[in-house]
């Protein structure tokens, strides 16, 4: 028997493959959008992939499972209470799917949504692992707050923070100490707010040192885990939709979108809809010097995907802009692991611009910063926890574009993050949006970061 867990760092996901070497036979859970890792592993085992466990309808990322149905006819497990838009096998609490030496078996544990399963791995009699899915996370538990839509009171996050404290201690604390723990995401996801670096834990582990299964009340444990969750991206409640009706093959999806010629002259880009926004992913330093009016320059960096779906709303159609062909290609397939290539209208490689960014004179800044208004785009935990500058308007880079009334337009405005890469975003956004000049004090932050 072995496990494989595969890491897509810019989502902070794991998947897992389970082989059984006895039977040849390979059981995913919670795959990517693209299939081609897991089929490639398969082979090199000489082992067939005969299910796909959904662990829950992730929001941060789109899975596979339907592509692997539809191609291989792969059977898809998940609970009924995801009730979803495509052929599956129930797969709840005490139900089993055994093949080789390898047993399955689904536990119920809702909190971080009501539908979410975690999954025990028996071999030879004995429990070895449980897959927790966005329930049990290295260091914490997932968060409740994320199917918060229309009237359902069971989807609010008081009513999914209790199932939480229960599966958490009904369920899981009940296994062996032993017992590998594999959570679905790992530090840097959106999906809880204070995960560990490490990939893998035990129970005993985390029954020592993560926070969420303290002895508690359940009313401390719903209040501090409804406490301070980060933001919910606006992609978030598409993905879950889109998971749950099954994606399309993700190949075929992306050769719809139109890749553009290089624009590199004045006529080329004219023939641009000037409505359309233009997502900018070349570094800061090449965006400043030139670029397209309404564009946003966000860099080609660790969580594209994230930001991408989190400042453009699904449905919103966008035009994509790389340095070269090859940062257009891996920007394109990173699109798709959030389901937004149907959105994308075209995508291009860039190499002019009618436009270019206001510089900051840092010695004039450095010398009378009140002189400018200074708008901090961290988050609010961010900047309770290292204040910069004293008097800055502060509004998280997620909220920036609806809350642009908050921002005086008597003196130049400077923009700041925590290093470079949201401000980046952020002051090109305020740029096209707003009268005063605007500059992006960028990775100069480091400078002041600590010292105040």
């Amino acid at each position: 028997m072995k496990i494989k867990q595969f890491e897509d760092k810019n989502l902070s996901h794991y998947s897992y493959a389970i082989l059984s070497e006895t039977s040849g036979e390979m059981v995913l859970i919670d795959p990517a959008r693209i299939p081609e890792p897991y089929q490639q592993y398969a082979k090199a085992e000489g082992a067939s992939i005969i299910g796909v466990i959904e662990t829950h309808p992730h929001a941060d990322f789109v899975s596979c499972h339907l592509q692997l149905q539809q191609q291989a006819g792969v059977k898809i497990y998940a609970s009924k209470l995801l009730d979803p838009g495509y052929s599956y096998t129930a797969f709840d609490e005490g139900d089993v799917l055994e093949f080789g030496d390898v047993k399955l078996t689904s536990m119920n544990t809702p909190g971080h949504s009501p539908d979410s399963i975690s999954i025990v791995l028996s071999h030879d009699g004995e429990d070895k692992a449980v897959f927790t899915g966005d329930t049990l996370f290295i260091g914490d538990c997932g968060r409740p707050d994320l199917r918060e839509m229309g009237e359902d009171l069971t989807l609010k996050r008081d009513h999914l923070a209790r199932q939480m404290y229960h599966s958490l201690r009904d369920k899981l604390m009940h296994l062996g100490d032993q017992v590998v723990v594999y959570p679905a995401h790992g530090a840097g996801s959106l999906c809880g707010k204070a995960l560990s670096d490490s990939s893998s834990s035990t129970i005993g582990n985390e029954k020592l040192s993560n926070w969420s299964l303290q002895d508690m009340s359940e009313k401390a444990f719903i209040t501090a885990l409804t406490a301070d969750q980060p933001f919910v991206p606006q992609y978030f409640p598409y993905n879950v939709a889109l998971n749950k009706s099954g994606a399309p093959n993700w190949r075929e999806s992306l050769s719809k979108v139109l890749v553009g010629e290089t624009i590199d002259n004045k006529a080329a880009a004219d023939r641009l809809d000037l409505q359309v926004l233009v997502i900018d992913t070349r570094p800061a330093a090449v965006y400043k010097k030139q670029h397209l009016k309404n564009s946003i320059n966000l860099m080609d960096g660790l969580k594209f995907e994230t930001w991408l779906g989190t400042l453009v709303a699904p449905g919103d159609r966008f035009y994509l802009a790389a340095a070269d062909e090859d940062a257009l290609k891996q920007l394109m397939e990173r699109i798709t692991k959030i389901g937004y290539e149907p959105f994308l209208l075209q995508a291009f490689v860039l190499l002019y611009g009618d436009e270019s960014s206001d510089q900051l004179n840092l010695e004039e800044f450095e010398a009378n910063p009140s002189a400018y208004t200074i708008v901090d785009v961290r988050n609010e935990s961010e900047r309770e926890d290292s204040p910069v500058f004293e008097g800055s308007i502060q509004i998280p880079l997620p909220a920036l574009s609806s809350r642009l009334k908050e921002i005086p337009t008597v003196k130049p405005i400077v923009v700041h993050c925590a290093g470079g890469y949201r401000s980046a975003a952020g002051s090109s956004m305020l740029a096209h949006r707003l009268s005063p000049k605007v500059f992006d004090l960028s990775d100069h932050i480091n400078k002041y970061i600590g010292s105040h």
